[in-house]
């Protein structure tokens, strides 16, 4: 079957009104699509939390192995064992063994062995934990769990207290297995 030239060009037609509709359906700003809501700045700025390698984001606080250890009993034993050895989910302790690629999959990855800045555990911490929960833990909370993992993967001394200052500046032995992009800035 052909289309003659007026047949192509009503087609043409069509097709261009049903496009011109179709774009300038949204561009009132009455079209809904049934989900979703409109967010207020204050709601924005309770998510705009990320947190820097050089610590840039860090809240006030400072946090302690000892204080760390009682919650991390409390809120994280059910997931990850009695002292971070794994559970139903990952395990969160394991030293740094140079040479091994942890890439491969057949090394678990941990806080002590892959993970290339203390602050991303923090983040991490603060965004995603404890899982039935997320995003519900105090920054004097993160702060402690975040102490006492980094004591218990070696990183720091029982002693040690961390917080917006101290935790950018711990070294971590999987720092130099990543590198940021040119594109990228600290």
């Amino acid at each position: 079957m052909s289309v003659n030239g007026k047949g192509r060009f009503a087609v043409c037609t069509f097709a261009l009104a049903l496009l011109a509709g179709c774009a300038n359906s949204g561009e009132a700003g009455d079209a809904r699509y049934g989900f979703g809501r409109s967010v207020d700045s204050a709601e924005i700025a309770r998510w705009d939390i990320d947190i820097k390698p050089s610590g840039e984001g860090l809240p006030a606080g400072r946090g302690t192995v000892s204080a760390g250890g009682a919650l991390y009993q409390q809120l994280c034993t059910a997931c990850h064992g009695d002292e971070g050895q794994g559970g139903t989910n990952d395990r969160l302790v394991a030293a740094y063994v140079p040479g091994v690629n942890y890439s491969e999959g057949t090394t678990p990855r941990t806080i002590g062995n892959y993970w290339p800045y203390a602050t991303t555990l923090f983040d991490y911490i603060r965004r995603a934990m404890p899982h039935n929960a997320p995003g519900s833990l105090t920054n004097q909370q993160v702060y402690d769990l975040s102490a006492w993992l980094l004591f218990r993967n070696g990183l720091i001394a029982e002693q040690d207290v961390i917080d917006s200052t101290t935790l950018p500046g711990i070294n971590m032995p999987a720092h130099e297995l990543f590198y940021w992009s040119e594109e990228v800035s600290q």
